[in-house]
């Protein structure tokens, strides 16, 4: 953090603006070999052709064979149910309506009145007592208005106009529309239509009766649902409590603004971990950059006091890669170390202690972006009581390379007839084609046809 500052205070004059980038169309598969596989790895090293062809064919201890999954990552699917395992749903508790969006009911929600809690006028027009036609009193002497309770006794033979919402009077048998009456000179009202009894009227308890379960514990609290409870009396909610969570971004090479120069780039986790897992249902903090500090990183994991600490960079072996070396010094208990998944196969989960875990994500965007849809999506699902919905699946418009033998997690759209088309630029280390995208498809090791069906994860 401190060399980010340095080089930002100390930046060179202005350079000239570079060239106009290619069309999209003619952007080269940047990072792309003629297999489809990305030729960095999580960590944004180059492997020539003769060293990427040997790693995939050789295995730990140099022996021939086929291709095979990442040394001892486990395996995409079973690192999401691993991680999804991980923790049962926190504490409950009550939230005003306005602060409980997002959240999980931690109880069900159960009518408190009937609703309508009063027989209620669907319509402007008049409310009508028996057969027509009907005798007015003098136009506005007794208009029954919404919010205006205790509306006179109507005889039969008689009318008296009501507004919307307004509570129709006792005795009236139905509510004769304002376009379907006519007025005589006479004073008297005329039906232009039939009126059936209990037209236009909404009887009390029509939606729901006092003590009816409206919407069953582990909903997902939405603006509708908001509008349900204030509707049936709620002024709070008992929800499932939200996982704080911080973020610590790692690496001496980040800026926080200005123009990536000097060997260094902009810090492009930070600004969006945040709104991400807040969209997952967490309550992040301000994320903390700590750089390529050992010392740092274990102060900061010992002293926090979050369900989850989301760290980007340094899970790999490289000699600033400090992730592991302080989990082991802090006892932590490795749940997932690596996965086979590209990008971002170097992402570990661990439990540091009774309630409190540890995501660590690569440094690369994409690759960091795959941790968190693999391992953080499915820990906070079940921090927050969300209970998973049926896997979204969606038909290949093109074919997709895959690695061969791990799962790959490629960026896609729809291409408005239902099916799904990989986009470009999606190294690990790049975020153009994320940005673009509708979900991202689980391509199976061996890569996947057009026409075939493959697993779409949503994005936020």
């Amino acid at each position: 953090m401190g060399t980010a500052r340095a080089a930002q205070a100390t930046r060179g004059p202005s350079v000239p603006a570079p060239a106009p980038a290619p069309a999209y169309d003619d952007f080269p598969f940047t990072g792309i070999d003629d297999t489809g596989i990305d030729d960095t790895d999580d960590t944004g090293v180059v492997q020539n052709g003769k060293d990427r062809k040997r790693a995939r064919d050789m295995t730990a201890d140099d022996t021939p064979h086929a291709p095979h999954a990442s040394h001892g990552a486990t395996p995409w699917p079973a690192a999401r149910a691993v991680a999804a395992e991980a923790a049962d749903a926190l504490p409950a508790e009550d939230r005003a309506l306005g602060d409980a969006l997002g959240q999980v009911l931690a109880e069900s929600l159960v009518a408190l009145t009937d609703l309508p809690s009063f027989d209620t006028s669907a319509m402007d027009g008049w409310a009508v007592s028996g057969p027509g036609p009907w005798k007015l009193p003098p136009p506005g002497a007794q208009d029954v208005l919404a919010g205006r309770p205790g509306a006179r006794p109507l005889r039969d033979g008689s009318a008296v106009r009501i507004a919307t919402g307004a509570p129709v009077p006792p005795g009236a048998t139905a509510v004769l529309r304002s376009e379907h009456g006519e007025v005589t000179v006479k004073g008297e009202l005329l039906a232009a239509r039939h009126v059936s009894h209990g037209q236009d009227i909404r009887p009390r308890g029509g939606e729901c009766r006092q003590g009816d379960e409206l919407v069953p514990a582990g909903t997902l609290v939405t603006p509708a649902l908001l509008g349900l409870a204030a509707a049936a009396g709620y002024d709070d909610l008992t929800v499932v409590r939200r996982p704080r969570v911080e973020v610590l971004v790692l690496g001496d090479e980040l800026l926080r603004e200005g123009l990536p120069e000097g060997g260094l780039i902009r810090d492009a986790l930070g600004p969006m971990l945040g709104p991400w897992l807040r969209a997952l249902g967490a309550e992040p903090g301000e994320a903390l950059c700590l750089g390529d500090d050992e010392d740092a990183l274990y102060e900061a994991l010992a002293a926090s006091t979050a369900d989850v600490v989301v760290t980007t960079g340094g899970t790999a072996s490289g000699p600033v890669d400090h992730v592991h070396p302080t989990l082991r010094r802090l006892g932590a208990e490795l749940l997932v170390d690596g996965v086979a998944v590209r990008p971002g196969h170097p992402m570990l989960l661990a439990r540091l202690g009774p309630g409190r875990h540890v995501v660590g994500l690569p440094g690369n965007p994409l690759a960091a972006v795959a941790g968190l849809l693999t391992l953080a999506e499915p820990l906070l699902r079940g921090l927050t009581g969300r209970v998973p919905g049926e896997p979204v699946r969606a038909v290949l418009a093109e074919s997709v390379s895959g690695h061969p033998a791990d799962t790959r997690l490629v960026p896609v759209s729809y291409d408005g007839a239902g099916r799904v088309r990989p986009l470009r630029f999606h190294g690990p280390a790049m975020l153009r084609g994320l940005a673009a995208a509708d979900g991202m498809a689980v391509v199976p090791a061996g890569g996947a046809g057009r026409a075939a069906e493959v697993q779409v994860l949503g994005l936020p």
